[in-house]
């Protein structure tokens, strides 16, 4: 299979003539094409069994679990079909037929009832020297929309999980959950929802936009492998969790 990654996957939008400091970190000129492998199969005769995990957090108390919300959200993003767009918007939002990677995160967390970026807007008016990536000058036009933003904001709000994912291995695999959120280092930066369907080796998909629109598949390992290195992974709200 040949999987196809759009320009701007940092998720750093910018308008059709921005500030310079406005600029992606990674613009390539065209799409860029891997050919994605196969995963490996499960043993023969092996059920892996993973289990699931749920929290007792319900934010928008409509019975269903914030992590479930999220998910849900993600999909429904799936279903919107936003056309990849990388481009700076006065107001912050980019209407619901655009968005770039972050515009999926914050769309789930408004299923489950956050608005995500009041909440980043917040702490950055009130901690700008915890978030290097605003140089000093907030912009709630853009920031929430931001990886590295969101890096530090989960950091501080977050419970943060491995970032190693073992296909195969029940007790590892086990820590990525759905609504689990996982941020890509540089070059090509990314962020993405966990997903919850897995693959024949455990390994869980994931909900991301990397163009042309909000898709669910099989690429958390291969982005790691490809692209870049997974260097954080989240679970939100911080609190305790719950077997389900």
């Amino acid at each position: 299979m040949i999987i196809t990654v759009w320009a701007g996957l940092s998720g750093c939008s910018h308008s059709d003539n921005p500030p310079k400091e406005y600029e992606n970190e990674y613009q390539p000129d065209e799409p860029i094409s891997f050919i994605m492998p196969r995963p490996k199969p499960t043993p023969e005769g092996e059920e892996l069994i993973i289990e699931s995990i749920t929290c007792t957090s319900d934010q928008d108390e409509d019975g269903i679990n914030d992590l479930a919300d999220i998910v849900e959200g993600a999909r429904k993003d799936i279903e919107n079909k936003p056309r990849y767009t990388d481009a700076y918007y006065d107001g912050g939002y980019p209407p619901d037929h655009e968005g770039v990677c972050t515009d999926v995160i914050w769309r789930a967390f408004k299923n489950a009832g956050y608005l995500l970026k009041d909440m980043v807007d917040e702490d950055i008016r009130n901690n700008t020297e915890l978030y290097p990536r605003v140089q000093g000058r907030p912009d709630p036009n853009i920031d929430f929309r931001r990886v590295k933003n969101l890096r530090v904001f989960f950091d501080r709000f977050a419970t943060s999980l491995t970032t190693e994912v073992i296909p195969l291995d029940v007790e590892n695999l086990k820590e990525w959950q759905a609504g689990d959120i996982v941020v890509y280092d540089d070059p090509m930066e990314h962020i993405a929802i966990i997903s919850d369907v897995r693959n024949k080796d455990g390994v869980p998909y994931i909900i991301h936009n990397c163009g042309p629109y909000t898709q669910e598949n099989d690429m958390l390992i291969y982005w790691h492998e490809n692209y870049s290195p997974i260097i954080a992974h989240y679970r939100f709200p911080k609190e305790t969790t719950l077997p389900n």
